[in-house]
């Protein structure tokens, strides 16, 4: 549908609600700045206490950038770890605030103008849901993870309760009817206890999934074709709204501290020579698998980046590069790899020409700015969504990966192994080939005219629609 910048002037004002954790807040704030590149009045809710430095820092620079937004700190009523099975930070925070979330009611009823549309994370679908039914307001879910994890989660209240023998081991994948099965291996381990506080927080809002308008996805048509045609064609899932991918969401470039850092490193480092090295926000390696890491790096002989991590949540980061790595390591490759511990810019990082392969955790944050950059990715998942999107990266034919290293921590991957994949991310052609073509591929989804914006752009329509019919209604 062809769609005029000027042919409707209601502006909708839409909530944005994300979860913890920067992989949940990242395509929030992404999806921010797109709004407001198309006249949406937003309010942007984000939970108080955050888990980690990082989301603090970002949101107050994002909202210094965009004072138009309207802020609510929404004070999230604290859990005891006695109260969950978890011990990790980020999932007690998700139960928090999925446990919290319709207590957001009375801070939207008051807003003007009118709320005309809640944009939640699934970690508070149900509670968005009771509270977009009882403002009479649409309510999308935004997803931050891939398609095809997605499905899962919007299967596991079965998965956990008529379909638990599924679960039992010994079984060698999941089957959800009109999909693609998924090795078991790539169900992670929270999943096969229903009583797993971040299980049982994820099976509460899937099963709000149905009574959404649609599901925003930080993805492209071409990068998932068959699942999402599955579900958007009602072959599978049929009780799902309509799957809506606008991916890959563009950068809000912001300007953090130390941002600069690497840059005029990588703009002196020939084209297509250094691998790029990151396992995420909430990734803590082992000092053992750091060493593996290290040695493998340095066999491979490759120019390299590594952003480096030890603790899950960054307030906790304490050591620095001399404690962690040996000196003679640093001094034997201070000529041909930088090794950083603070926040970097991805996108920029990707983007730019020095870049030949990126070693991820595979994120899904990371994975669509891979692709929206057409870099080739080793993947190394460590938990989470992260072996169910290597296998979708891997398909796509963005990156490749060796299931056999487990999860994160699973067991000790060896530096031999590690030089003999990154050996072949440097080197593999025909990967460099196909990776550039999936990057030819987002940015025609991003493009004019392309699948992705188009998406969005009706998305839009529909909401500044109802603006105009209520406001009419209203008038009359």
């Amino acid at each position: 549908m062809s769609i005029s910048p000027g042919s409707v002037t209601s502006q909708p004002h839409i909530v944005l609600f994300p979860s913890a954790g920067m992989g949940h807040l990242t395509p929030f704030l992404r999806l921010a700045s797109l709004l407001l590149s198309h006249n949406c009045k937003l309010t942007l809710i984000t939970t108080k206490p955050t888990v980690s430095v990082a989301e603090c820092t970002h949101i107050s620079s994002f909202l210094s950038k965009h004072p138009e937004i309207n802020h609510i700190e929404f004070h999230v009523p604290p859990m005891q770890h006695s109260d969950s099975i978890s011990d990790d930070p980020f999932f007690i925070q998700f139960e928090a605030t999925s446990r919290s979330a319709r207590q957001i009611h009375p801070l939207l009823a008051s807003l003007t103008p009118p709320v005309s549309a809640i944009f939640a994370d699934l970690v508070v679908a149900n509670g968005a849901n009771k509270v977009a039914v009882d403002l009479g307001v649409k309510n999308y879910v935004v997803s931050t993870t891939s398609l095809k994890f997605l499905s899962l989660m919007a299967y596991l209240p079965i998965l956990t309760t008529s379909d638990a023998a599924k679960l039992v081991d010994g079984a060698a994948e999941i089957e959800i009817p009109g999909l693609t099965p998924l090795p078991i291996s790539s169900i992670p381990p929270p999943f096969f206890n229903a009583d797993h506080g971040f299980t049982a927080t994820l099976v509460s809002n899937a099963k709000a999934l149905p009574f959404c308008n649609g599901i925003l996805m930080n993805t492209f048509e071409s990068f998932e074709p068959e699942t999402l045609s599955a579900i958007n064609n009602k072959r599978a899932l049929s009780n799902l709204p309509s799957i809506l991918p606008i991916g890959p969401l563009e950068t809000y470039g912001l300007n953090m501290n130390g941002q600069t850092r690497y840059l005029p490193w990588l703009n002196d480092q020939p084209a297509e020579s250094v691998v790029f090295l990151s396992f995420g926000s909430r990734t803590a390696m082992s000092k053992d698998q750091i060493k593996e890491l290290s040695d493998g790096l340095e066999r491979s002989g490759y120019r390299f980046l590594w952003v480096l991590k030890t603790k899950k949540v960054d307030k906790d980061e304490k050591e620095d590069l001399g404690e962690i790595l040996s000196s003679s390591f640093l001094e034997r490759t201070k000529n041909r790899g930088m090794v950083i511990k603070e926040w970097v810019n991805q996108q920029d990082i990707l983007g730019n020409a020095a870049i030949g392969g990126f070693v991820s955790h595979c994120g899904w944050n990371s994975v669509m700015e891979a692709a929206g950059n057409g870099v080739p990715v080793l993947a190394w998942p460590q938990h989470g969504d992260q072996r169910t999107n290597a296998e979708v990266l891997e398909k796509a034919g963005l990156g490749i990966w060796d299931a056999t290293w487990g999860w994160g921590g699973q067991r000790l991957v060896k530096q031999d192994e590690i030089q003999r994949k990154i050996s072949e991310l440097m080197t593999d052609e025909k990967l460099k080939s196909k990776a550039k073509s999936v990057g030819d591929e987002a940015k025609k989804a991003t493009g004019n005219g392309g699948t992705s914006k188009n998406t969005i752009l009706e998305t839009i329509e529909s909401l500044k629609q109802n603006v105009q019919t209520v406001s009419g209604t209203h008038k009359n």
